[in-house]
């Protein structure tokens, strides 16, 4: 009678399966709390910062986290390796778990900024970035890029670009939105949907670099969509898709983890702490249920649900029994 032979232990997944795209005006802490309650296995992400509005005083503000939002990294955008380092270390003492540079973003202020998509006509000035903010801090330093901006090659640029930060940092995480950022004569609005999608040009970037972790962002909209990918690249990012409809954000992580989704009520029951403890502080409601609006997108009574948080958080003494009205609205159907 043989031995059993041990099965191999399975891979741990990686930590970046699962992630919420940065999103200006949208990913601020109230939504990465909302966002956590529905999906604990999630990767969050802040808010595009800019290195100096940290290096100015506003630390405190900019980089406040709900209680159990992590893990959560820090986005920055800016194109001078010290002041990025120095903003990586205030990033670390308020107690982010990874930094990320941002350099897909294709808004004319970080155009004008030197900062964002444009960056990535700079491979250098790229690597020398992510080299001083690795050498300032301990916690993961990543990138999220495009495959490419204006008429560069989506190919040979792409390569170039990533070979450079693999050959010049401690690079181990690349973040692709696979469309190219069109610099001049598309809004920041037109890019995020009119250049074509290209998986495939990362997943060959995956097979080009086995070693590198590489997570997939851009036009993922429905669970079995993103999940798919996963076949073809280390994980994936969702952003307008988990905003607008949060609940394929829940969906997507609970099948991931081998867990049935929460029920929405249940979601929303969960922030009750959260929320009652911001109106304490005195954070107006209309601050936080802003994010809530997509939860039961599609579901019978949605718009009343809607109309109920929209309506109602506007006023002074607006609290929890305004959330309450508004399920009522669609959980009796």
């Amino acid at each position: 009678m043989h031995a059993a032979v041990p099965l191999p232990a399975l891979a741990p997944a990686s930590p970046w399966r699962l992630c919420v795209a940065p999103m200006m005006d949208w990913t601020d802490r109230h939504c990465r709390a909302f966002h956590r309650v529905l999906a604990p296995g999630a990767r969050l992400y802040t808010e595009m910062l800019h290195a100096q509005a940290l290096l100015h005083g506003a630390a405190a503000h900019l980089l406040a986290q709900a209680p159990g939002e992590r893990p959560t990294a820090l986005q920055l955008g800016g194109s001078d390796p010290l002041q990025l380092a120095a903003a990586a270390r205030i990033g670390v003492a308020h107690g982010y778990d990874e930094i990320n540079l941002n350099v897909g973003c294709p808004s004319e202020r970080v155009q004008a900024g030197r900062f964002g998509a444009c960056l990535m006509r700079e491979p250098a000035l790229v690597a020398d970035c992510v080299r001083a903010m690795q050498d300032a801090v301990s916690i993961p330093v990543t990138v999220k890029c495009r495959i490419g901006v204006d008429e560069q090659d989506a190919e040979a640029d792409l390569d170039r670009f990533v070979e450079t930060l693999l050959r010049r940092t401690r690079l181990r995480v690349l973040i692709v939105h696979a469309r190219k950022a069109w610099l001049s004569g598309l809004s920041p609005a037109e890019n995020r949907s009119v250049p074509p999608l290209d998986y495939a040009r990362v997943y060959r970037l995956k097979q080009r670099h086995p070693q590198l972790t590489v997570v997939l962002n851009g036009g993922l909209t429905e669970a079995a969509t993103a999940q798919a990918q996963l076949a073809h690249v280390d994980g994936v990012m969702l952003g307008r898709a988990a905003y607008h409809d949060p609940w394929v954000l829940a969906c997507l992580d609970a099948e991931l983890r081998g867990v049935p989704p929460p029920l929405r009520a249940d979601a929303l029951h969960a922030l009750r702490p959260y929320v009652e403890s911001e109106l304490a502080r005195g954070t107006a409601l209309k601050h936080i249920t802003r994010h809530l609006l997509g939860l039961y997108l599609g579901r019978p009574g949605a718009r009343r649900f809607r109309r109920v948080l929209t309506e109602g958080a506007v006023r002074a003494d607006a609290g929890w029994g305004l959330i309450e009205q508004a399920l009522a609205q669609v959980e009796r159907i």
